[in-house]
């Protein structure tokens, strides 16, 4: 198949959207299909077209502007790139990856050209309007409702994913989870000199990665930081790093990590703690999970699939930063549990691995064009 992957994010970036573009092309290469991945222009750069460093295929890009108050991520301009890439690479389908700007141009482009069009939701949209203005919600669903609603068929990463975008008048729509790099992330990897760096007073590392913005609220483990014989690691970056130093006084801040130094670090953890109410999906999770680490996370969105309540970790009410402190202090003084539960995070997982999920999307790709083929005929 030859295949358009429309993305309003793509490595260097680092993110779920563009985590999730990345590994479909790859598994779509390694399958014997042709992709070619649409995303924003890079920082410094208007556009350009041909193989970015690392990406599996080749890659257009579209000009494209930082979000005023968060830099790190991009916004595609109009551009007439789109519709241009459809159809000089041929596209059979058109996969759009968390479509809101540049995946709207990209479902019009494909409309226009006849093209099926699968929408994948990853990106919690209304709920991040609610967060950066205090609006805005009702304005974020209707411009999801045109989208999703214009293609074929919408993948969603989880069941309260699924009951979001009903509740909203989606429909069409089927389950389509994330992948996890089992090898790359284990318990193997842990590292006794990385823990004796991060604690050396021998401290139980407590760790949260991901993007340090309002939305994640990761100023809640500000409880956490107050337990004695804790340690906190923080890995990521983004707007609300400054706030954040000052919010939770003894935590340690690796910055932004990946790759094989990201797995070392997830490993070497005692507990991993997510305190974003707005994940659609969580890959983080599922990352400490593979390495082998207890999980605490809210009670809502993607977590909820994932973390199975006092055998992998613990589900805690969202936005509340008491019952976060107490399950992370239940683990802290529980050693043996944290091993237990450890364990069974990682065998939740050993099965999810992208090979697995690449296959199933290769599926639903065939679904929609077979039904395609069907109503032409």
């Amino acid at each position: 198949m030859r295949v358009v992957i429309v993305t309003e994010s793509f490595p260097p970036d680092v993110n779920g959207v563009a985590h999730c573009a990345q590994q479909t092309a790859l598994h779509l290469v390694r399958r014997g299909h042709t992709p070619l991945v649409v995303a924003p222009a890079l920082p410094g750069a208007l556009a350009a077209t041909g193989p970015d460093a690392d990406a599996p295929c080749p890659v257009v890009r579209v000009p494209s502007l930082p979000l005023p108050g968060y830099p790190q991520v991009r916004v595609a301009l109009p551009s007439r790139r789109v519709a241009a890439a459809l159809a000089a690479h041929r596209a059979e389908i058109v996969h759009l990856a968390g479509p809101f700007v540049l995946g709207v141009r990209g479902m019009t482009a494909a409309a226009r050209l006849g093209l099926p069009a699968v929408a994948v939701y990853q990106t919690d949209l209304a709920g991040y309007a609610r967060t950066y203005v205090g609006a805005g919600e009702s304005a974020a669903w209707r411009r999801l409702r045109a989208v999703h609603g214009a293609a074929d068929r919408t993948l969603a990463p989880s069941t309260a994913a699924i009951r979001d975008l009903e509740a909203h008048g989606i429909g069409r729509i089927r389950l389509w989870r994330r992948g996890v790099d089992t090898v790359r992330f284990r318990p193997e990897l842990r590292d006794e000199s990385l823990r004796r760096a991060l604690a050396p007073g021998g401290e139980t590392l407590v760790g949260y990665v991901g993007r340090l913005a309002p939305e994640k609220r990761v100023d809640l483990l500000a409880g956490v930081c107050a337990l004695p014989g804790v340690r906190v690691v923080v890995v990521g970056d983004g707007p609300s790093e400054p706030a954040l130093r000052a919010a939770l006084p003894g935590a340690v801040f690796l910055g932004r990590r990946t790759g094989a130094d990201l797995a070392r670090i997830f490993a070497s953890l005692d507990v991993f703690a997510h305190t974003g109410p707005y994940e659609t999906f969580c890959q983080t999770v599922q990352e400490a999970m593979a390495s082998g680490v207890p999980v605490v996370a809210p009670a809502a969105g993607g977590p909820l699939d994932l973390v199975d309540h006092r055998r992998t970790g613990f589900l805690v009410p969202p936005d509340d930063p008491g019952p976060l402190r107490e399950a992370v202090a239940a683990l802290v003084a529980a050693p043996a549990l944290r091993a237990v539960y450890g364990r069974a995070g990682r065998a939740a997982v050993e099965l999810r691995t992208w090979e697995a999920i690449g296959d199933e999307l290769i599926g639903h790709y065939r679904e929609v064009l077979r039904e395609r083929t069907a109503v032409a005929a």
